[in-house]
């Protein structure tokens, strides 16, 4: 059954004023300069100057409080927390966030991903919000157990539904802003993230040496979902182009003039026409060897159907450099986290047109209740010193600060802190 949409009157008008401020937003110059740099770093134009934005959603405790919402049902509140969320990044961190001139929503796409359900436990901190979660894995013993349980995964979409959710939208807001359905590739590519749900990490290490050949069954399970079910939203039509405004990793824009590779017309957009981001969090503690023997190769062949990908999130790439990721089809972006050794990672990208997409430490901007200039400043500089001169692409992006301590001027001031370091090797013109 459709879901019929409503908004009551109230919520209604605060809502259309709230997408009115970001449609003026939106439209302010500096988005297009905000937009330009995004755009030349990911098309590696010499000389691009490095973006610099803080992903928001793991502060929500301070970014968006309970008390700053004024909508009461779930709908509005949904709504009024995206709009919000766009006009407190401009407002506040003043960042290089680049705040849409559009209203976005995406099909409405379910997916039965095992066939089973895997019980999930989650914990609150102290100030009662969700910070931790556990997984009670099917898979306990692979080579006693196997995985007979798990069924390959089923997926749909509700055309219906999606287009009386738009047909609301635009009723409401589309005056204001005009409503655009968007997508990703729909996998999820970040294969040993969804290993993890099986079966636990000391499983999965025992299994590498206990039963290597089941291991690379789940492992070709794992891929042949992904695989399918990017295809299958590539069949129905459901692909919509993400090279601008769009994010495919946290919060690192994809704006670019690399896709597409052709014209494309609405509903005709390939996996080759799309950004793609996949990780491998979980193998901190394998092997580049053992890495590369039952995880790449389905990574690889992941990659090989995408436009462009972003590898990595927290995990260090160097020690998988060489090995393996150097080889991946279509690599545009690495992460390079404060567990990674920059300088090597910066002499491997030179030249290559990769991206360097440095993810200061969180720690200095989110544990402490005052900010340490001169420390985070000297971590803006370490990075901008180890890649100046050299042919290579920078971004900067803050991710998995869970607390501000209830103070949003850290955060802004670490913005201008950053900003003044890389003017002081990419002076503005």
């Amino acid at each position: 059954m459709t879901m019929a949409y409503s908004l009551p009157p109230a919520e209604r008008i605060y809502l259309r004023e709230l997408a009115r401020r970001q449609a003026e937003i939106a439209a302010l110059p500096v988005m297009r300069e905000r937009q330009r740099l995004w755009l030349e770093v990911n098309d590696a134009r010499p000389g691009a100057r490095p973006p610099f934005a803080i992903e928001s959603w793991t502060f929500d405790r301070d970014f968006l409080p309970a008390t700053l919402y004024r909508c009461q049902s779930e709908y509005g509140r949904r709504l009024e927390t995206n709009f919000l969320r766009h006009i407190r990044h401009h407002e506040i961190l003043a960042d290089d966030h680049v705040c849409p001139g559009t209203l976005d929503m995406g099909w409405h796409v379910w997916h039965d991903e095992f066939g089973i359900e895997i019980k999930t436990e989650y914990v609150k901190d102290a100030e009662g919000v969700v910070t931790g979660y556990h997984f009670d894995c099917p898979i306990k013993d692979l080579g006693r157990d196997g995985f007979a349980m798990v069924k390959p995964a089923r997926f749909g979409v509700d055309r219906e539904g999606t287009l009386a959710e738009k047909a609301f939208l635009e009723e409401s807001f589309g005056d204001i802003l005009p409503v655009v359905i968007r997508s990703g590739v729909y996998a999820n590519c970040s294969l040993t993230q969804r290993l993890m749900r099986l079966m636990s990490m000391e499983t999965f290490f025992l299994a590498m040496y206990d039963c290597p050949e089941q291991l690379h069954g789940v492992m070709r399970l794992l891929c042949d979902n992904a695989l399918r079910m990017s295809r299958w939203a590539e069949a129905e039509g459901l692909l919509v182009l993400n090279n601008g405004n769009q994010c495919t990793c946290g919060t690192c824009f994809n704006f670019t003039t690399l896709l597409p590779r052709r014209p494309v017309a609405p509903g005709q957009a390939k996996l080759s026409d799309m950004w793609a981001g996949m990780d491998s969090q979980e193998t901190v503690g394998v092997s580049p060897e053992l890495f590369h023997e039952f995880c790449f190769p389905y990574y690889q062949e992941l990659a090989a159907q995408f436009g462009l990908v972003y590898w990595g999130c927290c995990e260090p790439a160097d020690p998988i450099w060489d090995t393996s990721l150097a080889k991946l089809p279509n690599l545009k972006a690495v992460s390079i986290s404060r567990w990674a050794d920059q300088r090597l990672m910066a002499e491997r990208l030179a030249g290559k047109g990769i991206v360097f997409s440095r993810k200061p430490d969180p720690n200095l901007l989110g544990v402490g209740v005052e900010l340490n200039e001169a420390a985070w400043a000297a971590e803006i500089r370490n990075t901008l010193e180890i890649t100046a001169g050299l042919e290579l692409p920078v971004e900067f992006v803050v991710r998995d600060v869970y607390s501000l301590h209830g103070d949003l001027g850290k955060a802004r001031r670490a913005v201008e802190i950053a900003r003044r370091e890389i003017d002081a090797f990419h002076p503005r013109g």
